[in-house]
């Protein structure tokens, strides 16, 4: 994968030795302590201490000081909780997906990767938590317990080679700056069982997004984008639909962590269905994830034709055609009607949620890209319409009660040679759905001085539409069908 240069400050990382290499010799070193008086072995020496690292989770559950049980350890990091069940094993099952691992440190990786691609390592110890404490205290506790002669340095809260990491406790973060804890990620059933529905269900989401009756979302007051540097930490007051400016990955000196290309046939068809509406359009990106080029190749866009807010229907359309094409869902699209192709806030949030959900419980990262469309907003240069694509990253880990920051991506654009099929009767179908609609364009009213919203839609279509003239009529026969419509 392209480098992402880490997005925590340099010496956070912990050393710490992953338990599942020392788990195999523990038994001996187990077995000594509990013949005798918990102290140490026959010979009284240093070496024949237990150290902090060979105490796991199965000597602590040996000793009592855990119990077993579902859902009883946690992860907070960076705004999102991650729930586990303790195994009599010593072994955690992440409820999300049904994975099992060996120890702490495995999991907290592993969870923390999906959020932040660029972490190295997880500091389990002094990150996962059992019934809202510290696992560390109980090592802790073990040592003061079995071996109180130890010297206080051995003692200490991190574990041996490891270091304490910034506070990511969202629930502590948030009372102290009172406001409500983020919610949590839905932590219900084993990835394996969900099925493709649900997972498009989920993506499909954002359709709830711009608030209130479709007929009411017209042109309002133009929002002010401000700079991300300006936003600081979290605030209730803020409201969610502040339009953020995206960031240049050259900016911050960092990579861009993988490329991306969209086929036009993509665009045009999410260009007109933003067209269609006062109010803001979703749908769902289709295409292939290559983990050896580091290339999302974006190659059919899947109108949600649906209210806002209706995620049941939003779900059901298409995902059959998106799974049987051999697709995979790589991200989401949606409109800013009258406004600039810009994240708001709740899409900042958003998108960091599909990042995370599109991880899915594969062990390699993953891209989530998300597309906004402008259709008639009067900044654009032109008629042709603004489609900006953006990609989240985690805000800084000494910061994480901070916004996650929108970053500018890069594309590569491929030109197809002609429209297919798909295309036009996914046109079609929106023009139907729309239909009689209160919020629908009046195509045949005047967009500009000397154009209506039909020429802008057209002229918007032209640079998006294949060289390939064969189609033309057919368009023709659509944008007719939208003049009865209107």
């Amino acid at each position: 994968m392209a480098a992402l240069v880490a997005t925590s400050p340099g010496g956070d990382e912990c050393l710490e030795e992953d338990e599942d290499e020392l788990e195999p010799g523990l038994d001996e070193a187990e077995a000594e302590p509990e013949a005798g008086s918990g102290a140490k072995v026959a010979g009284d020496t240093r070496g024949a201490v237990l150290t902090r690292r060979g105490i796991t989770l199965r000597v602590l559950l040996r000793d009592g000081l855990l119990e077993p049980a579902r859902g009883v350890l946690s992860i907070y990091y960076l705004g999102k909780k991650f729930v586990g069940d303790l195994g009599a094993d010593g072994t955690i099952t992440w409820q999300e997906t049904g994975q099992v691992f060996n120890s702490p440190s495995a999991w907290a990786t592993h969870c923390k990767r999906l959020v932040n691609p660029a972490k190295k390592s997880g500091c389990g110890w002094a990150s996962v938590r059992y019934k809202g404490q510290k696992l560390d205290q109980y090592k802790a506790a073990w040592l003061r317990k079995h071996q109180p002669n130890v010297p206080p340095a051995e003692e200490s809260l991190a574990s041996e080679g490891e270091e304490e990491e910034m506070p990511e406790d969202e629930e502590e973060e948030a009372t102290r700056e009172g406001r409500a804890p983020v919610p949590e990620l839905a932590v219900t059933k084993k990835l394996e069982e969900r099925s493709k529905k649900q997972q498009c269900k989920s993506l499909a989401e954002p359709a709830g997004t711009d608030h209130g009756p479709p007929a009411k979302r017209l042109e309002s007051k133009p929002r002010v984008p401000v700079r991300y540097c300006t936003l600081g930490t979290r605030d209730s007051a803020r409201s969610p639909q502040t339009l953020v400016e995206v960031t240049s990955f050259a900016a911050i000196n960092k990579f861009q962590p993988f490329n991306v290309a969209i086929s036009s046939n993509v665009l045009l068809l999410l260009d007109f269905h933003s067209h269609l509406t006062r109010s803001e359009v979703v749908g769902y990106l289709g295409g292939r994830w290559d983990t050896n080029t580091q290339l999302l190749t974006v190659l059919r866009a899947f109108p949600c034709r649906t209210r806002l807010g209706d995620a049941e229907a939003a779900g059901a359309v298409e995902e059959e055609s998106l799974f049987l094409r051999g697709l995979s869902l790589v991200g989401w699209y949606h409109s800013h009607p009258f406004g600039p192709a810009l994240p708001s806030l709740h899409d900042i949030d958003a998108q960091m949620d599909y990042q995370l959900k599109l991880q899915g419980s594969g062990n390699s990262f993953q891209p989530c890209l998300a597309l906004i469309c402008g259709p008639y907003y009067h900044g654009n240069p032109g008629v042709e319409s603004k489609i900006a694509p953006f990609w989240v990253m985690p805000p800084p880990e000494q910061r994480p009660n901070d916004y996650g920051i929108p970053m500018d991506v890069e594309v590569a654009y491929i030109q197809d040679g002609f429209l297919t099929n798909d295309v036009l009767q996914e046109m079609t179908l929106l023009v139907e759905f729309y239909k009689g609609a209160p919020d629908l364009v009046k195509f045949q009213e005047l967009w500009s001085q000397d154009q209506t919203y039909l020429d802008k839609l057209k002229g918007s279509l032209a640079s998006r539409t294949p060289k390939d003239q064969s189609f033309t009529h057919v368009l023709e026969q659509i944008y007719s069908l939208l003049k009865l419509s209107s």
